[in-house]
């Protein structure tokens, strides 16, 4: 990790992060404040950020890649929540927030690049930033409802259809196996389904 001063390619660092949609609306002061906290971070495809049952606060602004949110029993089962991609954010703040470990992991799923910091402390002397940091969590949460639901309530090409209109941003990015675990699909039928559409 290293902080962003310091970093070969901290001008377009700098250039997205501006774009993220929390940070993008951040006034200049408080981006001076910000900018000194924050660590770029890489990570290989399959590595976790976040386990489940950690009890830190961690937050991710994604410069390149993919993360996946995701859940696993003790016998390894996984059910994958969200993903999220460049100019997205990932956090373990409503966990820490609640004072309860993080129900949930999360990994990269492509080679991805992150700048991170708990920011617990930058929130609170910023609140303008806070609420709207708050806002996005609730957000996300209710985006994790919604895909819960549609897990139950349609059928397969219904849930490949969903996830076709709501990210296009991320159509042939996902690794298969990935995209089916996430629809609830096997990856042949994922196949299948795709063949159907095309």
């Amino acid at each position: 990790m290293s902080a962003i001063l310091s970093h070969p390619q901290r001008n377009t660092i700098r250039l997205q992060l501006k774009q993220n949609l929390i940070l993008r609306e951040m006034p200049v002061s408080a981006w001076n404040d910000l900018e000194p906290q924050l660590e770029i971070a890489e990570y290989r495809k399959g590595e976790p950020l976040v386990r489940q049952g950690s009890t830190n606060m961690e937050q991710f602004f994604i410069l390149d890649g993919i993360l996946k949110r995701v859940v696993s029993n003790p016998q390894g089962k996984e059910m994958i929540l969200r993903f999220a991609a460049e100019t997205d954010m990932d956090t373990s703040y409503a966990a820490w927030r609640m004072k309860t470990p993080i129900p949930y992991s999360i990994a990269a799923v492509t080679k991805v690049r992150v700048a991170r910091l708990s920011w617990v402390e930058f929130l609170e002397s910023h609140t303008e930033m806070k609420l709207r940091f708050e806002h996005e969590v609730m957000r996300l949460m209710s985006e994790v409802m919604a895909h819960t639901i549609t897990l139950h309530l349609l059928d397969a090409p219904g849930r490949l259809a969903r996830f076709m209109r709501k990210h296009q941003d991320l159509l042939g990015r996902i690794p298969k196996k990935e995209l089916a675990s996430y629809l609830n699909l096997t990856p042949e039928t994922l196949s299948r389904l795709r063949q159907r559409a095309a």
